[in-house]
């Protein structure tokens, strides 16, 4: 592809397509198919209508991939020009997501996810299975092409595949669809086998329906529950039924503290936030408040791309509206009137129910310029990811947001000061923005109540791997791991289990007795990051879990550090080397890998490249799993 203008066109449903969420071109210059004589006598653009639009370039890409399934260069060149993007930026734009592709591809992309979880369950026997039917991956056959995924975030049902189909998003022939023209289309196939995904590629649409989001809650209906306990109750599609089981009480009660007020009760409740980081999320809100310049953005990480990681999608899936009037408090706490959803592009289900939720409450006046008649004005704008993991890290999100590369930001500046469009920005995820209605509505001394003194309310925990019940779940803080493993039923012979992903670490199993709080695992020399929990029973290679966790990292760098862009290779490189090799035979490189992995942790730049030795580094000391 040329990376520079060329006289390359797009088809008509590319440029369909992008005057859709554009808008028809103002002028010949902006990609309309003739110059008059006014265009040709005022060239407007520049580098201001560059800045003032850019934002807009990533969710261009989408909507020329969901209508075609890839970018072409015409495509290319017809979104830069109604964007005034050079053409080699947005050449490195679509090509930094794995979601997007710049070659030609069939409108059906299967997406098999082989990462940690799914590879306990038997993605790799799935795959070569795959291979059997339909050729290696990246093959065209039954008119789609299929490929290995990182996780999908669908680890309670592992293994799972995702199908994406594109094609315009309502029918458009005079008989429900033009011919050879299929609307587009979304099929999760989990537990995937080989038969179900062919049968799946070639009719979409006769794929099974997704079960309630209730299946990845094994507690639902549990009256415990706090996070989760609309999860299977209600209706998650229906505003009445959210209402009627208290919600936006919450939000009343937040207008009737005021922001300041707002902000005191969640310092008073301890909450700290739910991503890893557990940084005090009241003390976050409040240095985005006093924020002299304007304007305040809140902007919801809800790119769960750690493996092992779903609880942020079963609650958008299962309580969307909770989210939204989560969101709507902390827009008014910062002083914020927008927000930004970053979903993962993974999440066709969330997005479709946030997307209903959002419409619902502008509808009822729960969004827009006059929230509940308190004469406040929020809204909030979902942006889809398009598969990045580093996509997660805060400053990373704001640069997909404004139609960059994904990559992290240095810091300082923090996004208080300079965050989003280079305003302050408050970031919190999906789980953390959840807990402040509890905290609202039954009080910070009620809240705190529960957990201990520092890690206070419920957590919520992804149990995968080799269990009976894998699913979600919510506890309080200061349960231990063995309480966790009995509710989730745990193998007979467990070898260990990996707690908060592949950027967290091992465990024994005669260290099961580990609270469940960011000071206890802390102390334990692991972590609670995200919450997961990977089990593994011994009849896992240990050696080849430990190449997927560096294959991962390698694949997920952004490049932009040079700790990290190298160090992640050469690990992998030692671990393919010891794969099948035990002790002196492994000195060697296990040397060379602490030396690497010190120099990624002291030197890179964002979280991906500080933990990427961690898990390595646990299963070696702890584990022992080259002696």
């Amino acid at each position: 592809m040329d990376l520079r203008y060329t006289d390359a066109v797009p088809s008509d449903a590319e440029r369909e397509a992008v005057d859709a969420l554009l808008g028809s071109p103002p002028s010949g210059w902006e990609g309309g198919t003739e110059r008059t004589d006014e265009d040709l006598r005022w060239a407007r653009g520049g580098a201001a209508a560059a800045k003032d639009r850019r934002d807009q370039l990533l969710p261009a890409l989408h909507t020329v991939n969901d209508r075609v399934g890839w970018i072409s260069e015409g495509a290319l060149n017809y979104i830069c020009r109604r964007l005034t993007v050079a053409p080699a930026e947005a050449y490195g734009v679509a090509t930094f997501y794995a979601m997007f592709s710049v070659r030609p591809r069939p409108a059906k992309v299967l997406h098999v996810c082989t990462d940690l979880a799914c590879a306990a369950r038997g993605s790799a026997a799935v795959s070569a299975d795959l291979t059997d039917r339909l050729g290696p991956p990246g093959t065209p056959a039954e008119g789609a092409v299929w490929q290995e995924s990182p996780c999908l975030g669908l680890c309670e049902r592992a293994p799972a595949a995702l199908l994406l189909q594109a094609g315009p998003e309502a029918p458009s022939g005079p008989d429900g669809t033009a011919a050879g023209d299929a609307p587009r289309h979304c099929a999760v196939v989990a537990p995937a086998t080989a038969p179900a995904l062919v049968a799946a590629a070639r009719s979409p649409r006769d794929a099974p329906a997704e079960p309630s989001a209730a299946v990845a809650v094994p507690q639902a209906g549990d009256p415990a529950l706090v996070l989760l306990r609309r999860v299977g109750t209600v209706d998650p599609e229906s505003l009445d039924d959210y209402r009627a089981t208290g919600g936006y009480s919450a939000l009343r009660r937040a207008f009737a503290l005021g922001p300041a007020g707002v902000i005191r009760e969640v310092l008073d409740a301890g909450l700290v936030g739910r991503g890893g980081a557990a940084f005090p999320t009241g003390r976050k809100w409040q240095a985005t408040a006093q924020q002299a310049d304007g304007p305040h953005y809140l902007v919801c990480n809800a790119d769960e791309s750690e493996p092992g990681t779903f609880k942020d999608r079963v609650l958008m899936e299962g309580d969307p509206y909770a989210l939204i009037e989560a969101m709507t408090i902390a827009g008014y706490a910062i002083g914020a009137q927008q927000g930004y959803i970053y979903l993962r592009g993974e999440y066709p289900r969330a997005y479709e129910r946030l997307s209903r939720a959002l419409t619902g409450a502008r509808t009822r006046g729960l969004l827009g310029p006059d929230v509940l008649g308190q004469g406040y004005a929020f809204d909030i704008e979902i942006r889809r990811g398009a598969g990045a993991y580093i996509c997660g890290e805060e400053t990373a999100i704001f640069n997909s947001i404004e139609g960059q590369r994904g990559e992290p930001r240095s810091k300082p500046p923090f996004p208080v000061e300079k965050g989003l469009f280079g305003k302050p920005t408050a970031v919190n995820n999906v789980e953390t923005l959840v807990n402040v209605l509890p905290i609202l509505e039954h009080g910070a001394a009620a809240y705190a109540a529960t957990g201990t003194e520092t890690s206070t309310g419920t957590k919520l925990f992804c149990v995968s791997g080799q269990v009976a019940r894998p699913g979600v779940y919510e506890l309080p803080f200061g349960a231990n791991l063995r309480e966790l493993l009995d509710l989730a039923g745990p193998p007979e012979r467990l070898r260990a289990v990996l707690l908060g992903g592949a950027a967290g670490g091992f465990v024994r199993p005669d260290e099961l007795d580990v609270p469940l709080t960011f000071e206890g695992t802390r102390a334990a020399g692991t972590t609670l990051g995200s919450g997961v929990v990977l089990v593994l029973d011994d009849s896992v290679e240990l050696p080849r879990v430990l190449l997927r966790i560096a294959e991962f990292f390698r694949d997920e760098s952004c490049g932009q550090c040079v700790p990290c862009r190298v160090g992640t290779v050469r690990q992998e490189e030692a671990l393919h080397r010891i794969v099948d090799r035990t002790g002196a035979a492994a000195d060697e490189d296990i040397a060379l890998m602490r030396e690497v992995g010190q120099a990624m942790r002291d030197a890179s730049i964002c979280g991906l490249g500080q933990t990427a030795w961690n898990a390595v580094e646990s299963a070696i000391d702890r584990l022992g799993v080259y002696k």
